[in-house]
């Protein structure tokens, strides 16, 4: 029996620390807002993100960065990305020697334009930095539906135990050798699911959603081949298997988001009635800035950014892409 940290109560966290608990460990949850900690703590309830699921038992919630830390075998950083340097610098203090922080958030800093593994190897320069991404829908992990997952580190040994800490008979992490890639597909896919929601929203069809997925996964692996990744990766779970379910299932934000917006709904009231984060807005500006730092062309992504944050007309942008120059289908991955 481990004692396991999840940092971070969205959804997601709150699955994490379910499935973690499922496995036979202990499970501190720390938690930004007091309501859901006292929840957690007393109804076994989160509130805000997963108001209708009971919570395993015995999971136990703080709002203390160093409660939730300090005597950890192993760290689940779920905090969104933008949050994550901040969050990083006050649990970094309090984190025993040798502690692995696994990395379960999807996201690329808007400022920095820096992956989460490189804001935690500024942060926890001794400790070993892992990623944990696939496709996996918080509600669905929660129920108990099967869900394969990428634990991604450069120690296979030590992916390896940590595949054992937290895999059950319905959660089942694969061992991996590429976090760059890992992180890589988890945080592109939020943005092409944008994507993916406007076209049907604009009732485009299933033809155009199939295009849009498989050059938007090449789009992917192209950044991902940049920043260091293997191209084999984004034909795992953290790249196709991701992006497969984000672009498809209406339980993904970003997708529903996208789907609002392309029926004609101004992105402003669309955030202003959610509490969770739909991470593709963020990223978008962060993922377009990468790639002309990189000299890479990414017109799906570009083309988002451009609607998410410089009010690009939607039809405009569709009229853009389709009137591209014919290329050869793996230019630049071969």
């Amino acid at each position: 029996m481990a004692n396991i940290s999840v940092i971070g109560a969205g959804a997601w966290g709150t699955a994490l620390a379910c499935i973690s608990r499922r496995a036979g460990n202990n499970v501190t949850l720390w938690a930004l807002e007091s309501e859901v900690v006292d929840a957690v703590n007393a109804e076994r309830r989160n509130p805000v993100y997963l108001p209708d699921i009971m919570l395993d038992e015995g999971i136990m919630a703080t709002g203390d960065h160093a409660k939730a830390v300090s005597n950890s075998d192993l760290i689940l950083s779920v905090v969104p990305s933008q949050f994550f340097r901040n969050v990083a610098q006050k649990i970094a203090p309090h984190i025993s020697a040798n502690t692995p922080i696994v990395l379960c958030s999807k996201g690329i800093e808007n400022n920095t334009g820096a992956l989460m593994t490189e804001i935690a190897e500024e942060n926890f320069p001794a400790l070993p930095i892992l990623v944990l991404a696939g496709p996996s829908f918080a509600r669905e992990t929660v129920a108990g539906t099967p869900t394969a997952v990428a634990v991604a580190g450069d120690d296979a040994a030590l992916c390896q135990k940590i595949t054992e800490m937290i895999g059950t008979s319905h959660f089942r992490p694969y061992p991996m050798d590429d976090p760059v890639g890992a992180e890589i597909g988890g945080a592109v896919k939020n943005v092409l699911a944008i994507a993916c929601g406007i076209v049907t929203g604009r009732d485009l069809g299933d033809n155009t959603r199939a295009a849009l997925i498989t050059r938007g996964l090449y789009e992917m692996a192209l950044l991902g081949v940049a920043k260091g990744a293997h191209a084999r990766t984004f034909m795992g779970l953290s790249g196709l298997g991701d992006l497969t379910l984000t672009c498809n299932g209406p339980q993904s934000r970003n997708m529903s988001l996208g789907v609002a917006l392309g029926k004609g709904r101004a992105l402003e009231k669309i955030l202003a009635e959610r509490n969770s984060v739909a991470e593709g807005v963020q990223t978008a500006p962060a993922i377009a800035k990468l790639a002309r730092e990189l000299s890479l062309e990414l017109p799906i992504i570009e083309a988002v950014y451009q609607v998410l944050h410089k009010g690009a007309d939607i039809d405009t942008a569709i009229h853009g892409l389709l009137n591209r120059p014919f290329t050869p289908e793996f230019a630049g991955l071969d």
